[in-house]
């Protein structure tokens, strides 16, 4: 996540800026943030994500949507960009700047990245908690397998677990279907002199 060069831009330069860049770019606080430059590894977990999902929900009135679908969220307006998010029923839409942006994402699913971690595991999840429909959030690592999954509770808190073998299999609540580990990372390949990319050896 890099920042744009320091410059106060207003919410109609942002929108402007955003309907016709070919980038992911987000808005907060006058400043303006590039979410693409996606790695390979960033874009097959995506990609074997979106896939199995949509595969799982042929015929059931559910829906899932790629990185580029704004999604609302109301602490942190206009909108930001998930990896994946998804839904079962009607999706629904409110037109911001011209574009269409989705209000009831039940699932959110983030890709993590060393530059992005600390964002999406942090402020970006508390933010992403004003959606009323948001009801699950999974964080991908890249670098081996592990998933964070975590859960609405019916009083507001939020139920944790972690995924960390290729054999597991992560039941999705919100949109009644599976992911498999082994789906997940298919065709990855994990860098073993990078076992934990936030760590490093005292010199």
């Amino acid at each position: 996540m890099t920042a744009l060069p320091k410059y106060k831009y207003t919410l109609e330069e942002y929108l402007e800026l955003d309907a016709k860049s070919e980038a992911r770019l987000e808005y907060w606080d006058g400043e303006i943030f590039d979410m693409s430059g996606a790695n390979d590894q960033h874009d097959q977990i995506e990609s074997n994500v979106h896939t199995s999902l949509r595969i799982q929900f042929k015929g059931r009135g559910c829906r899932v949507f790629t990185a580029n679908m704004r999604i609302r969220v109301p602490t942190m307006l206009p909108y930001r960009y998930g990896d994946v998010s998804a839904l079962c029923g009607q999706p629904q839409f409110v037109k911001v700047g011209g574009v269409d942006v989705l209000t009831n994402a039940a699932l959110i699913i983030e890709v993590l990245s060393s530059s992005t971690e600390a964002y999406d595991r942090g402020d970006k999840f508390t933010h992403y908690k004003s959606i009323p429909s948001f009801c699950e959030y999974l964080l991908i690592a890249q670098h081996r397998p592990h998933v964070s999954q975590y859960i609405r509770q019916d009083d507001g808190s939020w139920l944790h677990r972690e995924f960390n073998v290729l054999g597991d299999v992560v039941k999705l609540t919100s949109v009644e279907c599976e992911l498999s580990l082994q789906e997940i990372y298919e065709h990855v390949t994990f860098d073993k002199s990078a076992k934990n990319p936030h760590l490093r050896p005292l010199e």
